[in-house]
């Protein structure tokens, strides 16, 4: 079975919702959209205090090369232009907040039409004005990672649908539920790239999906291509190694080896965009963990506080402890339920005492199993005394700039260190550093 070297195999928890259909959540009385939802410049608002949106209206434009417009996910009118904390970073951002007058009247741009004889540039300018991003997470504007430099051509897209993170299943219920348009989107992908070779990963832990996913994809071209179940298979670098065994470089990306990945929902979300012209303003969530009564994979509009979708599961289980957006390995801890649905919001996780306990961490033992464990083959311990010592030069001269934040370090470590904690922090002080 295909895989990559390092990795773990942390308990996946899925059953609370792996068999569990796409629900799709009330419209929320009013929503909060951040201008900053996507790796790059936040987008600039377009609109005011008062002023009527439909949904799908643009209410944000791109700023800069890298960046994406930002739309309405309900149709009302606009309470306020202001700045809030963002979820994930805490930073003070703008938003538009927007009540909902219940109607949800689509924007007038968004219908099918035709889509035969489209050229690459129509379907990337397509997926740009969309404003479609990244769903599994890392949210890079979609239409950049299809205009690779001339001197790197791409011979090879991979979907991704391996979803290796413990807990969420909304990839899983997608592919179950939506494979032709995940199929159909994909193709578009691989228009927009000019490729022939286009393979979809799924760890062979979903078989009813890759089961799924092969019929769509017959008489397509399209291969899917089962994966060992490992963690984290669903990151790139690791995809690609799996799927193709070529090693991207340090600092370097997918298309330094000839490939582009993008998520089963991207692939979605870009069906949608270019046959329908439909904005990406709503996602599939999964909302789980111990401490939530009624876990639920939901159908969720961007902006959507997040307490609405923990009242949709039922309320909150006894004793929930931390609140986390994403998954336990990557996910990040918030502080409050009115938090908002981002477009990489992939899952909302619910622990209770027992699973959010903090462990008392001690001395390293240099035992070398996050060596054993690392798929970017760094020895995190040896970065984590660098940075302890505030030797962040050293550090990066041993590539601590490679780690992908995986979690597999601090998951085996018997001395419970919060490895990822001080990588992340040299990572940040070593941009910061380099910005002045």
């Amino acid at each position: 079975m295909l895989t990559f070297c390092g990795g773990v195999h942390p308990p996946e928890a899925k059953e609370a919702t792996g068999h569990k259909s796409i629900e799709t959540l009330a419209l929320p009385e009013k929503v909060y959209i951040p201008m900053s939802q996507h790796i790059g410049a936040p987008s600039k608002p377009v609109v005011k205090k008062g002023d009527e949106v439909k949904t799908g209206t643009v209410i944000g434009e791109p700023v800069g090369r890298v960046s994406v417009p930002t739309h309405s996910s309900v149709s009302g009118k606009v309470a306020d232009v202001t700045e809030l904390p963002h979820p994930l970073t805490g930073t003070r951002v703008l938003f538009c907040v927007i009540e909902s007058d219940g109607k949800d009247t689509l924007d007038k741009s968004i219908g099918e039409h035709e889509v035969s004889g489209l050229k690459p540039e129509q379907i990337t300018a397509a997926i740009q004005q969309a404003g479609v991003a990244g769903m599994g997470g890392a949210a890079f504007p979609t239409f950049f990672k299809l205009s690779p430099p001339k001197e790197k051509p791409i011979d090879t897209l991979i979907i991704n649908g391996c979803e290796c993170e413990p807990f969420l299943t909304a990839d899983h219920r997608l592919m179950l539920e939506n494979p032709n348009e995940i199929i159909e989107g994909a193709g578009f992908i691989a228009q927009a790239l000019g490729v022939k070779n286009t393979i979809v990963g799924i760890e062979d832990n979903k078989p009813d999906a890759v089961e799924t996913m092969m019929n769509a994809a017959r008489g397509t071209g399209l291969k899917v291509q089962p994966l060992k179940t490992k963690y984290p298979q669903g990151a790139e670098k690791q995809l690609v190694k799996a799927c193709l065994k070529r090693e991207v470089p340090s600092g370097g990306l997918p298309m330094d080896v000839g490939c582009v990945v993008q998520n089963v929902g991207t692939a979605k979300a870009v069906r949608d965009a270019v046959r329908l012209n439909k904005p990406l303003y709503e996602r599939v969530t999964t909302v789980t963990g111990p401490g939530v009564k009624e876990p639920k994979n939901l159908l969720v509009r961007i902006g959507t506080p997040v307490n609405n979708l923990i009242k949709a599961c039922g309320g909150y289980a006894p004793e929930p402890a931390k609140l986390i957006m994403g998954g336990p390995m990557m996910g990040i801890a918030v502080s409050s339920d009115d938090v908002p649905i981002l477009k990489g919001t992939s899952g909302v996780l619910v622990l209770d005492s027992a699973l959010a306990a903090e462990l008392e961490d001690h001395d390293c033992i240099r035992c070398g199993r996050c060596i054993k464990a690392c798929p970017m083959g760094l020895a995190p311990q040896r970065l984590y005394y660098h940075i302890k010592s505030s030797r962040l030069d050293a550090a990066e001269k041993e590539h601590v700039l490679d780690c992908i934040e995986c979690g597999c370090c601090a998951f085996v470590c018997p001395a419970k260190i919060r490895l990822v904690h001080h990588l992340k922090y040299a990572k940040s002080e070593i941009a910061a550093r380099a910005k002045k």
